[in-house]
C-alpha cells in the first residue's frame, strides 16, 4: 500500500470531520453528553425518599423512633403530618414516597413488653424502588427491634449491655465489601459507560463516513481512481479511530475526575486494550456501512445493534455468569464482553495483563477478523 494515498485520503477524512457542524458534534460531543445523561440517568442508588411521619404518641421513645428515619441518609424528612387523610396526599402529589405512622401509646407498650404494631404507608408507582424503601424501612426497624428487646432484658433480667445483645443475636454476619468499598453505585456505571459509548459512537462515525460519500456520490471518485481499497480504507479509518481515542480519553477523565470512580489498575494496559478495541468498533462500522446506503439506515442499524450488544450480552447490566448456557456463549462470542472485563479488572478490581490478557487477546483476533471482513466485503465498484 501507498502511504502518501492513505495520507491524502485520511486528510481528506479529517477536513470534513472538522468543517461538517453536525458531524464534528457527532464525533466530538455526542461522546461527552451520553456520559453525562447515561452517568446520572443509568445510576439506581435510592437516596434521600422523601418521607413523612405520623406521630400519634408524641412520647420520647416515639421521637427516637422517629429520628432513626430522619437522621438516615437514605430518606429526606418532609416534616411532621396530622392524620393519614393529610399523608396521603402528600403521596398522591408525589411529595412523599413513604409515610410512617406512629401509633398511640407507643411508649407505655414498649415499656410494659407489649407488641407495636407501626403503619407504613409507601407509594407503589415505583415498584423497583418501592422494594428498595421497603428493605430500608424493614432494616432500620430491625436494628430499633434489636436495642428495644436488649434494654428490655437489661431492665427486667439486670444482664450487661452486651450480654443481652449476645443472647437475642447469637449469629451475627459481618459483611465486608471488596473492590467497591462505598457500595458506590457510579463506580461502577461510568466506568461501563466507556465501554457502551465507545461501542455505539466509533462504528457510527465510521458508518456514516463512508455511507454519506455514497449518498453524495462522491465513491465514484474512489470507484475510478487508481487507489486500491485496502489504502481507501486505511485512510478512513484511520481519522476516525484517532477520534474515537481521542474520545475515550475524554470519557476516562470524566470517569475518573468528575464521577470519582477509582482507576486502580495498569492504566497504559487500559489504553493499549481500548486502542484495540476502538479499532474493532471502527471495523464494526465499516461492515455496517457495506450493508446499507443512507445515513438513517446506518444510524439505526448503529444504535441497534449497539444497544443489542451492550445491554444484553455486555455483562454491564446482567452478569454473564447469571445468564442462561446459549445467552453466555453468545456473550462471550461478543466483544463487548471482553472489553467490559478489562474496564471492570482496571477500574475497580487493579488488574491489569497477567489477569486480562485472555480478554485481550481475544479482542485482537476480534479486531484482525473485522478487518479482514471489512476488507472482503468492501468492493472497489458500484454495486447498483
Amino acid at each position: 500500500m501507498n502511504l502518501q494515498r492513505i495520507l491524502v485520503v485520511a486528510q481528506k477524512e479529517a477536513r470534513e470531520i472538522l468543517r461538517d457542524r453536525i458531524y464534528f458534534a457527532l464525533a466530538f460531543l455526542l461522546p461527552v453528553v451520553l456520559m453525562l445523561v447515561f452517568g446520572y440517568g443509568m445510576t439506581q442508588e435510592v437516596q434521600n425518599v422523601p418521607i413523612a411521619i405520623i406521630d400519634h404518641d408524641r412520647s420520647a421513645l416515639s421521637r427516637d423512633y422517629a429520628h432513626r428515619f430522619i437522621d438516615s441518609r437514605y430518606f429526606e424528612f418532609k416534616g411532621y403530618v396530622n392524620s393519614v387523610k393529610s399523608a396521603e396526599l402528600l403521596l398522591l402529589d408525589g411529595k412523599v414516597r413513604a409515610v410512617i405512622v406512629l401509633p398511640e401509646y407507643f411508649q407505655e407498650r414498649l415499656v410494659s413488653g407489649l407488641p407495636v404494631d407501626i403503619q407504613t404507608l409507601l407509594d407503589g408507582t415505583f415498584t423497583f424502588r418501592l422494594r428498595t424503601i421497603d428493605g430500608y424501612i424493614q432494616a432500620i426497624n430491625g436494628a430499633a427491634n434489636a436495642e428495644t428487646q436488649a434494654r428490655y432484658l437489661v431492665r427486667r433480667a439486670g444482664l450487661s449491655s452486651s450480654r443481652a445483645q449476645t443472647l437475642l443475636q447469637p449469629l451475627q454476619v459481618q459483611t465486608r465489601y471488596l473492590y467497591n468499598q462505598e457500595l458506590r453505585e457510579i463506580w461502577s456505571v461510568a466506568p461501563a459507560l466507556i465501554m457502551f459509548i465507545l461501542t455505539l459512537t466509533s462504528p457510527l462515525l465510521m458508518a456514516l463516513s463512508v455511507v454519506r460519500e455514497k449518498e453524495t456520490g462522491t465513491i465514484y471518485n474512489i470507484y475510478s481512481s487508481t487507489i486500491t481499497r485496502g489504502e481507501y480504507l486505511a485512510g478512513k479509518l484511520l481519522p476516525n479511530v484517532v477520534v474515537s481515542f481521542i474520545n475515550g480519553m475524554v470519557l476516562i477523565l470524566l470517569t475518573v475526575f468528575y464521577f470519582g470512580a477509582p482507576l486502580k489498575g495498569d492504566v497504559v494496559f487500559f489504553l493499549v486494550a481500548m486502542f484495540i478495541y476502538v479499532i474493532w468498533a471502527t471495523s464494526l462500522g465499516l461492515l455496517i456501512s457495506v450493508i446499507v446506503k443512507t445515513q438513517i439506515a446506518a444510524i439505526l442499524i448503529t444504535v441497534i445493534l449497539a444497544m443489542v450488544l451492550v445491554m444484553q450480552f455486555s455483562g454491564m447490566m446482567i452478569p454473564v455468569s447469571s445468564m442462561s448456557d446459549t445467552n453466555n456463549m453468545i456473550a462471550h462470542s461478543m466483544a463487548p464482553m471482553h472489553f467490559n472485563n478489562i474496564v471492570t479488572q482496571t477500574f475497580l478490581k487493579g488488574g491489569g495483563l497477567i489477569s486480562s490478557w485472555r480478554d485481550l487477546v481475544t479482542l485482537i483476533g476480534f479486531m484482525f477478523g473485522f478487518l479482514a471482513l471489512g476488507y472482503l466485503l468492501f468492493h472497489k465498484q458500484s454495486k447498483s
